[in-house]
């Protein structure tokens, strides 16, 4: 799909041919990323009940975002030609992290992560920023890995001037009158 969808057909895709909307499509840019900044994230807010478990909370979310967040990226990736763009950036902003933090308690509370609500909480404020970022950039051609993809280092060079055009759209977004 190159050109723009409506949301609901976005959906539609994704439940009748799931292989091809997203398994088939696994984005591992999403899932080496997430896992790196999600396990350093852990591991610090876990940092006080000391280093065996902060090493082990970040472990469990390093595996955990490896095996699930190329599939986040992949629906996130799904959505970043659709329309209505604000319809369709709620929905990634607020269907996949409901799924992924959902599952991600289950995975820490089974493991026993020590500061497992402060652990949470940083990576929901962490999801709802970078989950806005990652469909940006993927709007902007970054982070995909289907048609017109590019090297994760490319994408990685792209960050600095992704992460300041972002800055200036949410600064305007929000500026606007009426809002």
């Amino acid at each position: 799909m190159n050109g723009p969808e409506t949301v609901g057909a976005v959906f539609r895709r994704v439940v009748r041919h799931p292989w091809d909307a997203v398994l088939s499509r696994w984005n591992y840019k999403a899932a080496v990323l997430s896992a790196a900044v999600r396990s350093a994230l852990f591991f610090l807010v876990n940092l006080s009940a000391g280093p065996e478990a902060a090493w082990g909370a970040a472990a469990t979310e390093a595996l955990f975002r490896l095996a699930t967040a190329g599939f986040y990226g992949a629906l996130t990736e799904a959505f970043r030609h659709a329309e209505p763009r604000a319809t369709a950036t709620l929905c990634v902003m607020v269907l996949l992290p409901t799924v992924a933090h959902s599952i991600e308690l289950a995975v820490h509370w089974t493991r026993g992560t020590p500061a497992l609500a402060d652990s949470l909480a940083v990576s929901v404020v962490f999801t709802a920023i970078s989950t806005a970022f990652n469909l940006f950039a993927m709007r902007q051609g970054a982070l995909i890995v289907g048609n017109g993809r590019r090297s994760l280092l490319e994408d990685l060079l792209a960050m600095p001037r992704l992460l300041a055009l972002f800055a200036v759209t949410v600064f305007r977004q929000c500026a606007r009158p009426g809002l």
